[in-house]
């Protein structure tokens, strides 16, 4: 590759992203794919320090603009220590959540001006936005079932009302239908293989080199 890419993976709660992040890795693999994945918020020591602070249950006091904040500061130097880092080297980037997480959670569901929540992403990451997006859609029911019946740890955001995964839905929807240069919506309530495939196209059609 001439120069690094970066592509994000975004959805509601229990959309299965991390799932198929696992499943994409030994086909990257195989195809000998110079890459680093990462999450948000975390990834490294600080942000991942942060990330306990916005998702430990008893934090109840946090509000909105609180977490935005608290999101963006972790963004920042996750961005700074490792993503810019492996970009400069030229290398594939897949990051879980991204700068359109904070649109649809604190922007859309926590009723924050979106234009502000636009500005201090645009703040943290100087700009920077993914080449390719894969927003994987899901029924607000479904995540949140999937979620409850899973082993991972269930956190204070999977705690929020159904009311709020609702709009958070909707805003991830919003995200995608106003930016499809970017953003490409797969349907995360088909099979993982189904899904798996999917994403495994959106990828070879953006970028046939790293096929």
């Amino acid at each position: 590759m001439i120069k690094g890419i970066l592509i994000t993976l975004e959805g509601p709660e229990g959309a299965g992203k991390t799932t198929v992040l696992q499943q994409l890795l030994p086909i990257l693999e195989k195809q000998q794919v110079s890459f680093v994945t990462t999450r948000e918020p975390g990834g490294i020591r600080i942000a991942e320090q942060i990330r306990e602070i916005i998702l430990a249950p008893e934090n109840t006091a946090i509000d909105g603009k609180t977490e935005l904040l608290l999101f963006a500061a972790a963004r920042r130097q996750h961005l700074n220590e490792k993503v810019r880092p492996a970009l400069a080297a030229g290398k594939l980037v897949i990051i879980d959540r991204f700068i359109d997480s904070s649109v649809a959670y604190q922007g859309y569901a926590r009723g924050i001006e979106v234009a502000d929540v636009e500005m201090i992403n645009n703040f943290a990451t100087d700009g920077l936005l993914p080449d390719l997006t894969l927003y994987f859609d899901v029924e607000t029911a479904i995540g949140l079932s999937r979620v409850m019946s899973g082993d991972r740890e269930v956190n204070r955001l999977d705690l929020e009302a159904q009311d709020m995964h609702q709009k958070v839905r909707a805003g991830y929807q919003a995200i995608a239908k106003a930016n499809p240069q970017r953003i490409v919506t797969i349907d995360a309530s088909n099979p993982l293989e189904d899904v798996v495939a999917a994403t495994v196209l959106a990828i070879q059609t953006k970028f046939p080199e790293l096929f």
